[in-house]
């Protein structure tokens, strides 16, 4: 997310450039960066995000359509199949149907996509009937509070809340402290310990939940993805969890007399565990379905010119896929096109390999390789970074940082007054080196307004965790992502091309270029000398 310049004046021709220089002014990196435009990233994102390709879904025709694509523009740039001769890494993918026949709540039938929406995990055919539910509040057990003690929730259905942790006065009952425990900042821990109780069915609730079905509505019904493991034994059935939203939750807590929120303040105000057995019914019916999917990342490898170096690699990558077709659609549109998330980061890598192909034409090509990454597969699980970090072409040993793009294209709520920022998320994490590099290269070249606003260990939103970064990071590799924040397009029908300010989109992947450009180029690689303050767990 920044941007370019030589010169003074220099700087504000190719900050504002609209056009595709054909042969270099010079040989400085600026004169490089030109080569990212705004007429190019038209062009390709016009493309990627158009309704032919039908939103890009994992396993689905636009996809391959879509990687296709790339694959043809790496090859125009002269970039190397570096598979065998190929640009396509194939990604094994195993997809998962889950089908809920019927949910029903004290005889009021609930709408998947609308009132709930399951986790992942896979789960057994089963059919439920129950006339009793234990609510556990928070789901929590510790040392401090214990909402399950001597509660035996085999067999049975629990429902609880799974947002945050008991606050009295601002302080966690859990921790004692402002500091709120694991329970909340790990992603799944009380899924996985409730799971772990061999409950029948877990319903699991929270204002969250009516935030994801208004972001995500019926895609977080459709079937879910995984890597095929070789030799993987046959996979476990785990207690469901379904996740519905809090008025179906007073719906479900009404023999209590009480609404959701009433018993959640309750245990708020006395820090006391709220545990009981509810007289409710309660019945579900629901089956899955397992098949191979096809998949691939795209990757285009640009060799070094340094006998010493170019067995390094810089690792510059975004995901091409989006969520596809909406079947019901509104105002006679379908598509999930994506432009933002993530045609944008797919059309920067694409720019940004255009700059280094014209440096190296130029007789400037960067001392280490660079491998242009285009994963499949986020919006399913971060599945093709996963595939590739597990599965790497290039040893991860020689894998000197990644720099990821995802969403580059539109300005977030919070920037509305002033579009000339990036949100940067994980330079600091590893490596001191890389995050005086990232600043050094903006205040030189791009001046945009670094947030730093989701870097923040205790963030929330978890963004650290949530694009193809992360799976470079969790094997040590620096890395940094680039991110524009959500708006309020995301994950939405209206994430169009139109909406693209392409000048602030150029800036973002000049950024990008030029930290690029450095880390190729120097003499040491970033040193890993950072102990991660991010939570272990997703």
């Amino acid at each position: 997310m920044k941007k370019l310049l030589i010169l003074a004046c220099a700087a504000a021709i190719a900050s504002c450039a609209t056009n595709k220089i054909n042969t270099p002014k010079g040989t400085a990196v600026t004169d490089f960066a030109q080569y990212i435009s705004v007429d190019g990233a038209k062009k390709h994102l016009t493309i990627l995000a158009s309704d032919e390709f039908e939103g890009r879904e994992t396993g689905k025709p636009g996809a391959d359509k879509a990687a296709k694509y790339i694959a043809g523009e790496f090859k125009k740039l002269g970039l190397e199949a570096p598979v065998k001769g190929s640009y396509f890494l194939d990604v094994p993918l195993i997809e998962n149907a889950f089908t809920v026949n019927n949910f029903t709540i004290n005889g009021t039938a609930l709408t998947a996509g609308k009132d709930f929406y399951p986790s992942a995990g896979y789960t057994a055919d089963n059919s439920i009937n129950a006339n009793e539910v234990v609510f556990v509040g928070y789901g929590i057990s510790d040392q401090n509070y214990d909402e399950l003690k001597d509660i035996d929730i085999t067999g049975k259905v629990v429902i609880y809340i799974n947002d945050n942790e008991p606050l009295k006065n601002g302080v966690s009952v859990v921790t004692g402290t402002a500091t709120r425990s694991q329970w909340s900042i790990s992603r799944g821990k009380r899924n996985t310990f409730l799971r772990g109780k061999k409950p029948a069915l877990i319903l699991a609730t929270g204002p969250k939940v009516e935030a994801s079905l208004k972001s995500y509505g019926l895609s977080l019904i459709e079937p879910s993805l995984t890597i095929k493991k070789e030799n993987e034994p046959a996979p476990v059935s785990q207690p469901l969890v379904l996740n519905i939203t809090t008025q179906m939750a007073t719906q479900l807590l009404k023999s209590t007399g009480k609404t959701y929120e009433q018993l959640k303040a309750e245990i708020d105000a006395n820090g006391i565990p709220g545990s009981r057995v509810i007289k409710a019914d309660v019945s579900a019916s629901y089956k899955t379905t397992i098949g191979d999917v096809k998949a691939v990342d795209v990757l285009g490898y640009l060799p070094g010119t340094d006998a010493k170096l170019k067995n390094e690699v810089l690792v510059i990558s975004a995901h091409y896929d989006h969520i596809g077709v909406d079947p019901v659609g509104k105002n006679g549109d379908r598509i999930y096109n994506g432009a933002d998330d993530d045609g944008s980061g797919t059309t920067g890598i694409l720019e940004i390999a255009n700059a280094f192909v014209a440096a190296k034409k130029a007789g400037k090509g960067a001392k280490r390789s660079i491998l242009f990454l285009a994963n499949v597969g986020e919006e399913k699980g971060l599945l093709g970074s996963e595939y590739y970090s597990d599965h790497p072409v290039f040893p991860l040993a020689n894998t000197i940082t990644n720099l990821n793009i995802d969403m580059i294209g539109r300005v977030d709520p919070e920037h509305k007054a002033d579009p000339n920022y990036c949100y940067l998320i994980g330079s600091d994490k590893l490596s001191t080196t890389l995050h005086r590099i990232s600043e050094t290269a903006n205040a030189t070249y791009t001046n945009l307004k670094i947030d730093y606003k989701f870097n923040d260990p205790n963030d929330p939103e978890r963004i650290y965790y949530r694009s193809d970064h992360y799976n470079f990071a969790k094997h040590g590799i620096p890395i940094i992502f680039y991110f524009n924040g959500v708006h309020e397009d995301y994950h939405g029908l209206e994430d169009e091309v139109d909406k693209i300010d392409f000048p602030l989109l150029v800036k973002r992947a000049q950024l990008v270029f030029y930290t690029g450009w450095e880390l190729a180029n120097r003499a040491e690689r970033p040193a890993v000398d950072v102990k991660n303050d991010m939570p272990a767990e997703k």
